[in-house]
């Protein structure tokens, strides 16, 4: 699979979050061209903080594999960036690669693990590589479906900074 394919399967499985009334976050593990982890954030129906999509797909991904001997790397894609928290469950669950669609300039883990730099010894906990703007506009547009149908919260007004970035020129009016 090819990451514009990875990560678009990820906005599907976040396009299924987006009809279950949850925040449009979609995430998928594959090894070789075989999805073996998938979820959307789950928050509203598990009444839970910590149910992430990327946690939840490296969850199911991680109960497929066990400790047996992988055939093909573990990627990651989703269709916004991770925060410092999933990247470290990524590490652990040792993802060779991460794909985004949007960025995440105020919680985003990029940074952080560009900056990783683990001791000899941990040398296996290493960041993945990570390449993002994966059709960031297709998930952008998700999160602005979202907003449209939600009440004004500090979460609402979080994910419009994703929609519209300060700074960003605003688009044109249709008329």
């Amino acid at each position: 699979m090819t990451p514009d394919e990875m990560v678009r399967a990820a906005l599907e499985v976040a396009e299924a979050g987006l009809a279950a009334g949850e925040q449009p976050i979609g995430a998928v593990v594959v090894m070789g061209d075989e999805i073996i982890g998938r979820a959307y954030t789950q928050e509203k129906a598990r009444g839970r903080r910590l149910v992430h999509a990327d946690l939840l797909a490296m969850i199911e991904a991680d109960e497929a594999l066990g400790w047996r001997r992988r055939p093909h790397p573990l990627r990651l894609p989703v269709n916004l960036e991770p925060c410092v928290m999933r990247l470290g469950t990524a590490m652990a669950l040792r993802v060779d690669e991460v794909y985004f669609a949007l960025e995440s300039p105020d919680d985003g883990g990029v940074a952080v693990a560009a900056n990783w730099r683990p001791d000899r010894e941990l040398a296996w906990f290493s960041a993945p590589s990570i390449v993002g703007g994966i059709l960031r506009e297709e998930s952008r547009d998700l999160f602005r479906r979202y907003c449209a149908t939600v009440p004004d919260s500090a979460m609402r007004r979080w994910i419009q900074t994703l929609v519209d970035p300060p700074g960003r020129a605003a688009p044109a009016p249709v008329e």
